[in-house]
C-alpha cells in the first residue's frame, strides 16, 4: 500500500532527486550510500515503479519520479509547518500556568498579591484562571486540567496533594431573612441541629461533611433540605426556604443579596482555604507559585 510511505522515505527520495547523485545525497543526509540505495529500492518496490534510471552516465528521474517530486516536496513542507506549529503550541503550553478555583480567591486582595509576586519572578509566564464546578473539590487537580488550585480543606485522597493554607476563616450560618434565628446577633450550632441543611454534591464527601459540620453534631441525625453545586443555587435554595448552610466568612457577601442573612455561629471550627498542587508535580513554576501563595497567607 502506497499510503504507508514514511516521511523519511520522501526525504531520501527528494535528496537524490535534487542531487542526482547517490553519494552526494547520502552525505547530505548523513547516511551511508548503501543504506540510501537500499531505502530508495524499497520505496520503488512499494510504489511499484522505478523512480530513477541508473546507468554509467549517472542518475536521472523517471517519469514516475518526476511526477512524485513536487508532491513529496509539498508533503515535507507541510510536515515542517506542522512540526513548527506543534513546537509553538508546546512552548505556549509550557509558558502557561493554569490556576483552578471553585471559589473566588480574591478575598483581601489575595489573588492579585500572589500574581504580583509570581509574575515578578516569571514575567514570561501567562497565568490562566479556570473556574471549576463544586462537583470537583480539587478544582481540576485530580484530572490534571489545573496546575495549581485554590481549594477548601479537607481534600479527599489527601496523599496525592500538597498545599499551603492561605486563609483561615470562621464559618458563619446563612439563613433566610424570615428564619426565626435571623434576628440574632450570634447563633449556637446546637440550636441548628434539627434544621434542614443544604449539602454539597455527594461526589465531594469529605468537603460535604465539613460544611455540614458532622464533627459538631454529637451523632445527632442530619436533615438534608437540598443539594447545592454553585453560589446561585445556594442563594436560591436559601431564599426558597429549603434549608440553611454554613459559609466561609469570605464568601458571605456572595449570598447576602437580599432575602438572606449570615450570622456568626458558635460551636464549629474555622474553615481553611488553601493553594494546592499535585504531590508528584515538582515543576519550578508550580513550586514558585506555591511559595508566592505562602508569602501572602491571610490570618
Amino acid at each position: 500500500m502506497t499510503t504507508d510511505v514514511h516521511g523519511r522515505d520522501l526525504r531520501y527520495f527528494v535528496a537524490v532527486a535534487e542531487e542526482l547523485h547517490f553519494t552526494r545525497a547520502a552525505e547530505k543526509l548523513y547516511v551511508s550510500q548503501p543504506a540510501l540505495s537500499k531505502q530508495i529500492r524499497a520505496l520503488e518496490r512499494q510504489l511499484g515503479a522505478p523512480l530513477f534510471d541508473r546507468d554509467r552516465h549517472g542518475v536521472r528521474l523517471t517519469p514516475v519520479g518526476t511526477a512524485l517530486l513536487p508532491h513529496a516536496r509539498a508533503v515535507l513542507a507541510a510536515w515542517t509547518e506542522a512540526d513548527e506549529a506543534v513546537r509553538r503550541a508546546r512552548a505556549a503550553e509550557e509558558a502557561t500556568l493554569v490556576v483552578g478555583m471553585s471559589t473566588s480567591p480574591g478575598r483581601g486582595g489575595l489573588l492579585p498579591a500572589i500574581r504580583s509576586r509570581f509574575t515578578e519572578a516569571h514575567p514570561e509566564i501567562r497565568l490562566k484562571l479556570r473556574q471549576v464546578g463544586w462537583e470537583d473539590p480539587t478544582a481540576g487537580l485530580a484530572d490534571g486540567t489545573s496546575d495549581v488550585a485554590f481549594v477548601w480543606l479537607p481534600l479527599a485522597d489527601a496523599g496525592r496533594y500538597r498545599w499551603v493554607v492561605v486563609a483561615t476563616e470562621p464559618r458563619l450560618i446563612a439563613l433566610p431573612e424570615s428564619h426565626p434565628l435571623a434576628g440574632r446577633e450570634r447563633v449556637r450550632f446546637a440550636e441548628l441541629l434539627d434544621e434542614p441543611f443544604l449539602a454539597l454534591p455527594a461526589t465531594t464527601p469529605d468537603l460535604r461533611d465539613h460544611w455540614l459540620a458532622l464533627d459538631a453534631r454529637d451523632g445527632r441525625p442530619l436533615v438534608i433540605g437540598g443539594e447545592i453545586a454553585s453560589t446561585d443555587e445556594t442563594y436560591e435554595a436559601l431564599v426558597d426556604g429549603l434549608g440553611i448552610c454554613l459559609v466561609a466568612a469570605g464568601n458571605a457577601p456572595l449570598l447576602t443579596r437580599g432575602g438572606v442573612v449570615v450570622r456568626p455561629v458558635d460551636g464549629v471550627s474555622p474553615s481553611r482555604f488553601a493553594l494546592a498542587w499535585r504531590a508528584d508535580d515538582t515543576r519550578r513554576l508550580v513550586q514558585d507559585y506555591a511559595r508566592a501563595a505562602a508569602a501572602r497567607t491571610l490570618p
